[in-house]
């Protein structure tokens, strides 16, 4: 068996008149997050994460923000989009560990949904996906609501 390790990234503004996608699910919240796709933070360090460790780049090279089609989409298309990728290249997902990084909204509460949310989007077990939450005690963009962040690292296995 081979196994791989692959670690993602991501950020994003938080502004008025946008929703809020975190984890794939919509959250009530005063800001939401700016991108091209709905700007699902932590879909996209999971991507990101996924692709690094199967040696495909980025999300940004398998979907572009110059792409229209990629206008606006829903961040659980590029994440099936993404397993469908790594999966042609023989590999499955063992885990995933994530993190979350904001100030609001609270998400304690919403990470099951989340997790269930991932994990039917992937086709995994609930149990394969990590996600935890946490601030920067109000240090820092995240610290002064700016944008929030995600990391993730992932085990892929051939």
């Amino acid at each position: 068996m081979k196994i791989r390790v692959g670690f993602g990234f991501d950020v994003h503004k938080l502004v008025e008149d946008r929703e809020l996608w975190l984890g794939g699910i919509k959250l009530e919240h005063t800001h939401g997050l700016l991108g091209h796709s709905d700007a699902d933070v932590l879909i996209h360090a999971i991507c990101d994460a996924l692709l690094g460790a199967a040696n495909m780049r980025d999300i940004g090279f398998h979907f572009p923000d110059t792409a229209g089609e990629f206008k606006n989409i829903d961040s659980k298309i590029l994440l099936k989009q993404t397993m469908d990728l790594i999966r042609a290249k023989g590999y499955e997902l063992g885990n995933i560990d994530a993190t979350v990084c904001a100030e609001r909204p609270k998400l304690k509460a919403h990470i099951p949904d989340m997790q269930k949310t991932l994990a039917e989007v992937m086709g995994v077990d609930v149990d394969d996906i990590s996600i935890k939450a946490t601030t920067t005690e109000k240090l820092g963009f995240t610290g002064r609501e700016e944008g929030i962040s995600a990391y993730a690292t992932v085990l892929i296995q051939k």
